[in-house]
Parts: C-alpha cells; structure tokens; sequence
C-alpha cells in the first residue's frame, strides 16, 4: 500500500485533533481490506474480483469528526456483530455518493445512492455497503454525541435515502462535495470551525427529514419533548436554568418533566449539562473566541463557578479546559 500524507496521521478515529490531508492507495485487494478497518472502524470487505482490484482514501481528521473520500473498484463492506463488539466508540457515517452507484442496508431497510444522494448509518448496529462497480464517494464520521439529535432519533433515518437533488440535500450535498475536493484547505482552527458547520448542516438535514419542527397531533410526547429541548437549547446561558423553571415554563409538573426525559434514555439535568459542555467545547476550539479566557466561555454557557466547569470538562473530555484549548492546531 502506497502511502502519502502532508503530515503523519494515526489512521482511523481515534486522532481526535487536526491533522494533515492523508492520502493510501491500495493495489490489492489484502491491502484495501486492511485499510478499511483502518480508516473507519473493524469491517469485513469483499470482492468478486480482487485480482484486477485498486482502491484510494483521501482523508482528514478534525476534532473526531473524520472526512474521507473513497474511490475504489466495485466490492461490499459488512458491519457484523462480532466486529461491533471490537468497538468502544460509538459513530454515526454519513455516506454522500459522488460517483457510481452504492447501496446501504441497516435496519431493515435499504437506500440505493445515485450521485448527490446521502445516508447516514449506525456503527454499533449491523450494516452492509454495497458498490457493484466503480465509485466515488465520501464519508463524514463522528461520535454519536457530537450532534444534538438523540441516537434513537437519527436512528430512524439510517439507511433512507436523502436525495440530492431536492430539498436541502440540494444545498448540503454541493457543499459536502467541496468539503472533500478541498481537504488540504481545512488546516487550523478554521477547519475544525467548518467541520463543525458541516455538522450542524447535516444535523439540520436531519431534522427536516424528521419534521422535528412540525407538531403532530398524533404524537404529542414528541412534539412536547421538541419543544423544551428547544427551549432548554436558547436558553442554555442562564445559570438559572433548571427542571422546574422548565416545567413551569411548560405548564407541566416536574415530575411529568423529569418522566418524558427518562423515557428519552435521560435525564434533564443531565441533557443541560451535555449540551452546554458541548457548547463550551466549541467555543474553545473557535478562532473567534481565541482571546476570551476559559471562565468567561464556561459563563456564556451557564457554567458560574470555574472550578466546577473544569472537573466535569475534564471527565466529560480526558483533559481540562485549558489543554484541550492548546492542543487547537
């Protein structure tokens, strides 16, 4: 396997900070099953003809969210239960087709991609990637928790196709594609700013796909749930936030509050400290807010007493806040 990289790059996800645009070909096919796994998470990879087979990965890795583009000969790529096992962490793949024809199969379902076309699939549940001949495509992994969506949420878009050619995917799909032809352009702190935009893009996609914003009279749970995580998400700043401030906002009980989220997998306090950490996460990484101390990010996001902020930032992220703002490249 022919190798060539600006700068060396552990592959696969777990180089959690920036790095240079990493380019391996493989002119066999051991070599490409190999570099899959590496690239991506444990994978099974076949092929129907793997003697004539030639395949290359085009990737950059910005603060655990991995963009990689694919170009390779036809072959299928199987996530089994075995493998998953393999895994700690937890990605969601967001598979945009630029080339070729692939399909997706997760749950049940099934996506056939034509060129433009996404999908986006689970890593901790079984999935198979199927690409009868040549293709081009590029692939956005990231932790679970680095989109405000719940898992059970986005779990039911996994393998449905999002076409490219209407709705949002017309506007997300064209940007995506630019992301990946201009990897080497994604260096700093302003590529991880963009990756970043790129997630917020797809997690708007997301929900449109979703209609999280419509209220449905069939399912009020729902609607009601939307509404306060919308309401906790504008007013993450106030330190005065809280689950019956909440409630009482909502002209509910803070039992019936505290019920909803624990049928989500919750709970509310821990919600509102999930995403303010990861508003403060952000921030930090941000060249816009390069200049601000430590304190004054963990005060915009509600987080009074500094000290605490820094205890749960480090057991939330391995490391403190401070740390985690140096080792921005």
């Amino acid at each position: 396997m022919t190798s060539i990289a600006e700068t060396p790059m552990a592959a696969g996800p777990a180089d959690s900070r920036g790095s240079g645009v990493h380019t391996s070909i493989a002119r066999d096919f051991p070599q490409w099953q190999r570099l899959v796994t590496e690239s991506f998470v444990p994978l099974d990879v076949t092929t129907e003809n793997p003697d004539q087979f030639q395949g290359r990965m085009r990737s950059r890795v910005l603060d655990e969210v991995s963009i990689v583009e694919v170009t390779a000969k036809g072959h299928t790529v199987f996530r089994t239960p075995h493998l998953i096992s393999r895994s700690d962490r937890m990605y969601f793949k967001l598979s945009l087709q630029i080339s070729g024809t692939g399909m997706l199969i997760q749950d049940n379902r099934e996506a056939v991609l034509v060129p433009g076309d996404l999908a986006v699939y689970d890593t901790h549940r079984p999935y198979s990637l199927i690409f009868d001949d040549d293709f081009r495509s590029m692939v956005l992994m990231f932790p679970h928790d680095l989109i405000e969506l719940p898992v059970d949420t986005v779990g039911q878009l996994t393998a449905v196709r999002m076409a490219g050619n209407s709705g949002l995917g017309k506007m997300i799909s064209p940007f995506l594609v630019q992301l990946t032809e201009n990897l080497d352009q994604l260096s700093g702190a302003s590529g991880l700013r963009m990756a970043h935009n790129a997630l917020d893009l797809v997690t708007t996609m997301f929900a449109a796909e979703l209609n999280l914003g419509r209220e449905t009279s069939d399912n009020p749970h729902r609607a009601l749930v939307n509404k306060i995580r919308d309401f906790i998400e504008v007013h993450l700043g106030d330190p005065e936030l809280s689950p019956a401030a909440i409630a009482t906002e909502h002209f509910i009980s803070t039992r019936h509050l505290h019920n909803l989220f624990q049928s989500e997998g919750t709970t509310v306090a821990h919600w509102i400290r999930t995403r303010r950490l990861e508003h403060c996460r952000r921030d930090l990484r941000d060249p816009i807010h390069q200049h601000r101390p430590v304190a004054a990010i963990a005060s915009r996001w509600g987080f009074i007493d500094a000290a605490h902020f820094s205890r749960i930032f480090r057991t939330a992220f391995g490391e403190s806040p401070s740390n985690y703002r140096n080792g921005n490249v």
